[in-house]
């Protein structure tokens, strides 16, 4: 088990189904990716931005429930932010947001062996450019993982996010990236050769999903490609976020987390890779089968028919 800072925004997911009232759900992409990892049994610290209401408390009650502890700074005067989500007849969100992102000037890292961000908590001001500094000053530190999953409605011009990616994937170890955020970031571009693009700037591996059609991950051994497992879903909130625990989870199993297994990370193997996609896949797989940003408990997960 690995000790994990996670930084990014926290907030409360509104979600409308059909003509009912709508169900309110702690979320938030990074926060989802804590709570993952804090129930498989890791330590988890969150650096996020909660406010002092009665929805903060909620997101706090849950992420105690999870075993996320919340980093210094967190917790601010004021509202706390939200993502109202309209559901399709597929289950597939859509999100408006009302969301303040800052965090404080230093940041410790402590004993974490892994820091992972992204979405709107890399972009957003004032926060982002905060966020961009610590990851930079933190390579060989500590493992860095980065998923862009981009929020057109609050990063602006396609072409300045695409820079602030690719600023930050330079400085990760780790990069999970949806094909429907390439389409954004890259339109008309093979996602692949955007991985690959990417994988040239310096991460250990760049890793695609491409939603119930499995996931592509590039490393430099070589490329792999897995399905979905097969799976009943209710909705897709929160699935890229267990995706992307579920990720981490498997390399901490099999030692590659952490500032003295950089070496090995950067050399990993395509059967130990394909193995880590199977994983996070089934992770993901648990969390499309029930409702909301709900990820599996290690014995969950264990209790998993394997792909």
């Amino acid at each position: 088990m690995q000790d994990v800072l996670v930084v990014g925004e926290a907030l409360v997911d509104i979600v409308r189904r059909g003509q009912g009232p709508p169900d309110e759900y702690p979320g938030g992409s990074p926060m989802n990716v804590a709570v993952g990892l804090a129930r498989l049994g890791h330590h988890v610290r969150l650096l996020t931005r909660l406010g002092d209401d009665a929805r903060g408390a909620t997101v706090r009650r849950f992420l105690a429930e999870s075993g996320v502890e919340l980093a210094p700074g967190s917790i601010v005067p004021g509202p706390t932010s939200t993502a109202a989500a309209v559901l399709d007849a597929a289950g597939v969100a859509t999100y408006e947001f009302a969301i303040d992102w800052a965090i404080p000037e230093h940041v410790d890292l402590g004993t974490a062996s892994a820091l992972h961000t992204g979405s709107i908590a890399a972009f957003l001001p004032p926060g982002g450019e905060a966020v961009a500094r610590l990851v930079e000053e933190s390579v060989g530190r500590v493992t860095i993982s980065f998923d862009p999953n981009t929020r057109p409605r609050l990063m602006g011009d396609p072409d300045r996010a695409r820079k602030q990616v690719e600023r930050l994937v330079a400085a990760s170890d780790v990069v999970k990236v949806s094909d429907e955020d390439l389409a954004w970031l890259a339109p008309g571009a093979d996602p692949a050769d955007v991985a690959a693009d990417w994988l040239d700037l310096g991460p250990a591996t760049v890793i695609v999903t491409r939603g119930g059609e499995g996931a592509t991950a590039l490393c430099r051994a070589g490329r792999v490609d897995i399905p979905s497992p097969t799976v009943r879903v209710v909705d897709t909130v929160g699935a890229g976020d267990s995706f992307m625990s579920g990720l981490l989870d498997h390399l901490a199993a099999v030692g590659l987390l952490g500032p003295s297994a950089r070496a090995d990370l950067r050399a990993v193997g395509i059967d130990v890779l394909e193995r880590t996609l199977r994983h996070a896949a089934r992770t993901a797989a648990i969390t499309c089968s029930r409702a909301g940003a709900n990820p599996p408990t290690r014995a969950e997960l264990d209790a998993a028919v394997p792909a």
